[in-house]
């Protein structure tokens, strides 16, 4: 039995070259694999000894050559192929292991030339992996380290790699070759929206299940994104994460991150949020927000932007959360949260900012909806007052339930004050209910709206549901504005005493 080995990544390939050579195989390798090997003391034939050619034009040709491919390609049941190879003197290769040059770490360096990047694209080593990966059945394609055991285990106990792990290996070998070649065509393309899009995902987490229990679930991150969901996240108490719970947490991360660097809390459910407050506290922040709507806080997904202290976690436990996020927890503030079996405590050490050219997939049937990421949300400079007078604190409340209803799905209400929400409504099929539900949660907790501010993601086409929250004793509104009906909207706010924003931008999210 023979292996060849060229492997840019050196972990793990001398103990698996040692193992193979124990069990009587020989070992061919390309240079610097075969130098290392050598050091190791494990007797290796080097690839220019079956070719006949050193290394050429800089190291870019080493394995192009009959010599190396005859041997990965020949079928051992095809009397041709064996017959091709004993008149050209060529042995057969049994396993081929080969990791590719650091192609995506190389171009994610900032400092990083352009000819440094196109030296880094491989283009031996996919070749032989492909090779191998077509005749798998033969020959046995390797290119992750974490393979090897799986690999030297069945030959020493076995003798063989059964067919159901070979299929694994080969689908791995396309699916790296793949991959590969996606991120060099997205890196000399350089456009978020090129003629053939190629995302590549890996599979970064097992996910105790789906959207519902009897769904499997899986959570994904692509290469290439500077950070994601849970890059640099620990779990540090509680069950398995599921995928609604990742859901949920995409949402208040994404509320929670809008909201800037302030004390903030944010409550999801089912992917919206049900409780936002911010304060001089993070313990004030928290009790805004579960304020807001507490029955539906209820097994929600908590998003805190400070850490939690042992007052605050004291508090945070007497509360069924599903999902807690914070920066950080003092011994005694997780002390008593993990008194909660259940609770998934997550410790968030990410300081990094996404890449804000990342862009947004929609699945549909048979493909797949791209969108660039909606922006920031405007700022008070942009935005247009169409009636009434602003201070201050009239401001704040603008551009906290501003920055609050791009989060909420559409059709979305915010109704918020001094830096809390007082009632959403969201996903509603008519803004007028949209309205409606918002009312009628701030008045089933108790919150007057004396004084309120309104958001509303998108124009209100008629008057009625501004007229809605103006009786309710809504004093603001904040909207992108742009309906053929504005006028009659300001109307309705003059003759409520009451002030009104234009954005002149919509924030749909569905």
């Amino acid at each position: 039995m023979r292996a060849l080995l060229s492997a840019y990544d050196k972990t793990g390939i001398a103990v698996f070259a040692r193992g193979l050579a124990d069990l009587g195989w020989d070992l061919v390798a390309s240079g610097g694999t075969a130098s290392h090997l050598e050091a190791e003391g494990l007797e290796v034939t080097r690839v220019e000894a079956l070719t006949g050619f050193a290394e050429m034009l800089g190291h870019r040709v080493v394995t192009l050559h009959p010599a190396v491919h005859g041997g990965i390609l020949a079928r051992r049941d095809v009397a041709e192929d064996m017959a091709d190879l004993d008149t050209h003197g060529i042995e057969p290769f049994d396993l081929v292991c080969v990791n590719l040059y650091p192609f995506e770490q190389t171009v994610a360096a900032l400092d990083v030339t352009h000819a440094d990047a196109i030296e880094k694209i491989d283009v031996g080593g996919p070749a032989m992996l492909r090779a191998a990966a077509k005749n798998h059945a033969d020959v046995l394609p390797l290119c992750r380290p974490e393979d090897y055991d799986i690999v030297l285990e069945e030959l020493r106990r076995d003798g063989a790699v059964t067919r159901e792990t070979r299929r694994k290996l080969a689908a791995g070998a396309f699916a790296t070759t793949a991959a590969y070649d996606a991120a060099v065509a997205t890196w000399l393309g350089g456009d978020a929206f090129p003629e053939t899009l190629l995302p590549v995902f890996d599979r970064a987490l097992e996910l105790s299940y789906g959207e519902n229990p009897h769904q499997r679930a899986a959570y994904y991150t692509q290469r290439g994104a500077r950070t994601h969901l849970l890059s640099r996240v620990e779990q540090r108490h509680g069950k398995p994460l599921s995928f609604n719970n990742l859901n949920d947490l995409s949402a208040a991360r994404g509320l929670a991150r809008a909201l800037g660097d302030r004390s903030a809390c944010v409550i999801v459910k089912h992917a919206n949020p049900c409780g936002v407050g911010v304060g001089g506290t993070i313990e004030e922040a928290y009790a805004k927000a579960l304020a807001a709507d507490p029955v539906s806080a209820y097994g929600g997904v908590v998003v805190l932007t400070r850490g939690v202290s042992a007052t605050l976690g004291e508090a945070l436990a007497e509360q069924f959360v599903e999902v807690l996020l914070a920066p950080a927890y003092d011994d005694a503030g997780l002390e008593a949260l993990a008194r909660k079996p259940a609770i998934r405590i997550l410790e968030d050490r990410e300081r990094r900012a996404a890449k804000v050219e990342e862009v947004d997939y929609k699945r549909v049937p048979g493909g797949l909806l791209v969108q660039e990421r909606d922006g920031a949300p405007a700022d008070r400079e942009a935005m247009t007052v169409a009636c009434g007078a602003f201070d201050e604190a009239r401001w704040a409340d603008v551009l906290f339930a501003w920055a609050v209803v791009r989060h909420v799905t559409s059709n979305a209400i915010v109704l918020a004050r001094d830096g809390r929400t007082l009632g959403i409504g969201g996903g509603q099929v008519s803004r007028v209910d949209a309205v409606r539900l918002a009312v009628e949660k701030a008045r089933e907790h108790g919150h007057s709206l004396a004084g309120a501010t309104l958001a509303s993601d998108a124009f209100f086409p008629f008057a009625d549901g501004a007229q809605l929250a103006l009786d309710a004793g809504v004093a603001a509104i904040v909207q992108p504005g742009g309906s053929k009906r504005d006028a009659e909207v300001i109307a309705a706010v003059e003759a409520a005493g009451a002030a009104m924003v234009f954005t002149g931008r919509r924030h749909f999210r569905h």
